[in-house]
């Protein structure tokens, strides 16, 4: 059976494609109606005149979903969540690229960090960079990341300290740098906490060791602001 799109997946789609329930003719010139539907997905045949209302746009737009979703399923060889897999709906139902993407390519590798990177090369439309399509690829990056892998989270705990704290901490000197590391860490604990409650146990030994690092960096500005 392939696996159909989550419900994240289908109202970013909705979001970006918006619902039009009378035929027009879309940037190229091509007839189009409810989310994105044109005659080249499939049916109905959208003519001039044409009207339909919300439920079968609706029920189009699964329809056209499903072409993208047994092809993600058949080019992706790596293990997607069910955002990522979304994204990736969402990708090829806009550009129907995936396949002779690089992002495909790196994806396939096991680099799942450079995809938001990938993603945000599909940004021109008619030759000149597009302002909706900036924004489409920044918000498909964002579900991409939630949920994301190892690498990405780990990534994340680093970005969890405040720049004003580790400011305090080089800046107090010899006598308050030792008692300024350790208002920090559960800082830095709650705030992976709140980002990251689903991870795995061997996510979370990462992430400590993420920690351990940090604190050790920290540690050694002390000694040295000390010296």
């Amino acid at each position: 059976m392939t696996r159909r799109i989550n419900a994240a997946g289908l109202s970013h789609i909705k979001q970006w494609e918006g619902c039009e329930l009378v035929a027009y003719k879309d940037i190229a010139g091509v007839w189009t109606i409810g989310f994105g539907h044109t005659s080249a997905a499939g049916i109905p045949n959208v003519k001039p005149g044409m009207r339909i209302n919300e439920v079968e746009a609706e029920h189009i737009l699964r329809n056209d979903l499903a072409v993208f979703e047994a092809r993600v399923e058949r080019l992706v060889k790596v293990p997607l969540t069910d955002n990522q897999f979304a994204v990736l709906v969402s990708f090829d139902f806009n550009t129907g690229a995936l396949h002779k993407s690089t992002l495909l390519k790196k994806l396939n590798t096991g680099d799942f960090d450079a995809v938001p990177t990938e993603l945000m090369k599909w940004v021109n439309a008619g030759g000149k960079k597009s302002k909706g399509l900036v924004n489409r690829r920044s918000a498909e990056a964002g579900l991409w990341a939630k949920g994301q892998f190892v690498a990405s989270n780990t990534v994340s705990v680093t970005k969890a300290v405040n720049k004003k704290d580790v400011a305090v901490i080089v800046g107090t000197g010899a006598g308050g740098a030792a008692t300024s590391i350790v208002p920090v860490l559960p800082d830095v604990l709650d705030a992976v906490t709140k980002q990251h409650d689903d991870l795995t146990s061997g996510e979370w030994a990462r992430i400590i060791v993420a920690l351990v690092i940090l604190s050790l960096t920290i540690y050694g500005i002390y000694r040295k602001v000390r010296s």
